[in-house]
Formats: structure tokens, sequence, C-alpha cells
């Protein structure tokens, strides 16, 4: 089953295009990593998802129905992000504890202990945590909901590094015992890769890849050596990240689609093969240019 069905979304703020046709599907019971850089329509892809906002064209169905203003998809689904709004008056006991009355399958047991782990009074008022702590409990706020659908946008902002680990075992561990559709938008994919099971590559307001963590990667190789002998072996390739690394060497990232025959002749020629890592070959797909920020220097060079 779909979870969320998309196809040709677009949306607008005026004259600027935030989202261009975008299309995709994502499937029941799967964690799904939505990755891009700031500013490419992720937060906006989102909000549309959980109803917030409504799309300029194009048809967007989430647990079979039209999110906006849809009480349906508001009860089975939970958005998560650092602009949360709660209400001031109750302190976070009291809105867990209202929470569980609106949430169907809301863990109360749990979100109160992950309060305790992590050193939260429940007598304390959300907006004033620290901002590291507001992401803490919006965290448990959106694990403990146990939603059809949940969406973390940039989950662990402000938390230090061993705050996100324990983020990180607790949702997978939430997801064993309960699993359900959950989307992560984040910067760290080095850091929740391990957690994924599809990668959504976003890059100017449309999705450049979809695809299993594990065909990702395995999607790209990096090859190095003479500039000559690399030049011979990606003539016809296409070439996503290149820089010089040293007299006459040069090393380059490329979609990998070569036969074993074609790496064995090459490795023969002095050219060395590496893996890329998944965020590498998100970073390199989303860069303005081959060369990176390498670029921005070799024209000032050239002029």
């Amino acid at each position: 089953m779909n979870v969320i069905e998309c196809s040709n979304l677009v949306k607008r703020y005026g004259s600027k295009s935030v989202l261009n046709n975008m299309s995709f599907t994502i499937q029941e019971n799967k964690i799904t990593g939505l990755i891009g850089r700031n500013g490419v329509g992720k937060t906006t892809l989102l909000k549309i998802i959980a109803g917030f906002i409504h799309q300029t064209s194009g048809e967007l169905k989430v647990l079979g129905k039209s999110p906006f203003n849809n009480l349906f998809v508001s009860a089975n689904s939970i958005f998560i992000d650092d602009q949360m709004t709660l209400p001031p008056a109750l302190n976070l006991g009291q809105i867990l504890e209202e929470a569980a009355r609106f949430y169907e399958n809301f863990d109360l047991e749990l979100a109160l202990r992950l309060l305790d782990y992590f050193a939260i009074d429940a007598y304390q008022y959300h907006n004033n945590l620290s901002k590291g702590m507001t992401s803490t409990f919006n965290m448990i706020f959106g694990l403990s909901a146990h939603c059809a659908l949940t969406i973390f946008d940039e989950p662990t902002t402000g938390m230090d590094a061993a705050v996100r680990k324990d983020f990180y075992r607790a949702l997978l561990k939430d997801y064993i015992a309960f699993p359900r559709t959950i989307i992560i938008s984040s910067h760290h994919l080095e850091e929740i890769e391990d957690l994924l099971e599809d990668v959504m590559l976003v890059k100017d307001g449309d999705i450049h890849l979809h695809m299993p963590i594990s065909e990702l990667k395995e999607w790209a190789i990096g090859v190095q050596g003479k500039k000559s002998v690399v030049a011979n072996l990606t003539n016809e390739k296409d070439i996503i990240y290149q820089k010089e690394v040293g007299v006459d060497q040069v090393y380059a990232v490329m979609k990998n689609d070569f036969e074993e025959m074609e790496i064995e002749q090459a490795r023969q020629k002095g050219l060395k093969f590496s893996p890329i890592s998944c965020n590498d070959i998100c970073v390199y797909l989303t860069n303005r240019g081959k060369g990176g920020i390498d670029d921005v220097f070799s024209r000032s060079e050239h002029n």
C-alpha cells in the first residue's frame, strides 16, 4: 500500500516556483530520508504532505485522502519540526496527556520514560526550554504518537552528538516494535543512513533520485590516476565530481555502470577505484559545479 501518492505537484509563492512537477510514491512501513540542500523545497513538501499548506497544482494523496485541512490525515499523521507551537498554558506532562487523548495510539508511558531518560522535567513549559531540549521533547512527542505517518523535519537541530545518537537509537527500536511510515529530513545523512530504507534526493524543486539506500551505496564510484588515462576511461561517462589531486593526477566520481572487465583493465593501467559514501554522492549531485567549491577558485585563477 502506498501511504503517499504524489503526481505533478507544484507549489509557487507569487512568481517563485518552489516545487516543480514533483511525482513520487512512498510505501507503508518504510523509513525514508528526504535529503537536499537548504531552499530546495523539502520543508514545503513536508508541510503539504502534513496538510498545513495547499499545493498550487498537481495531486497529492496521503492515506488515500487529500491532506489539506483533513481531520483523518491529521489524526493519523504527525509533523515534527523546530517551529512547533504547543499550548503555553500547559506544562510538558499535560501536553503529553492531551496528546494521548487525540492520538489513538499515543504511548504515554513511553513518553514519560523518555522524558525521565533525557532529564526533562515534566513540569517545565515548552517555550522555556533550550533549543536542544525543545528538539528532544519534540522528538519524544513524535515518537510516542505512533502515527501511521510520522514526519521529522530536521529533528536534531540543537541536539548535541550524544543526544542525536540516542534519538536515532530510540527511533529504530520504536520503529521495530511499531512499524509505520517515517520520513526524516536531515542534513546529517551520514548519521541516519543505517536507519533508512529509501532515500529521496531533492534538487531544484524536484526529486533527483529516489531509491533504496542499498542501491545508493553502490550508485557511484571514484577513480584516480593520470589525467589522460582517466579521461579515456570516462570519455562517455557522466562525471558528477572531479578535482586535480597532484601533478598530472585527477580524481573523478561518476555513476557506477562499469563492467568488472573494464575496472580490471583500468587497474592494469594504474587507475585506483574507491567506493563513494551516500552522503558524498548527495553532495556531489547537488553541487552547482563538478568541482564543488574548487570551481570558484579555479575560475578566479584563470581570470
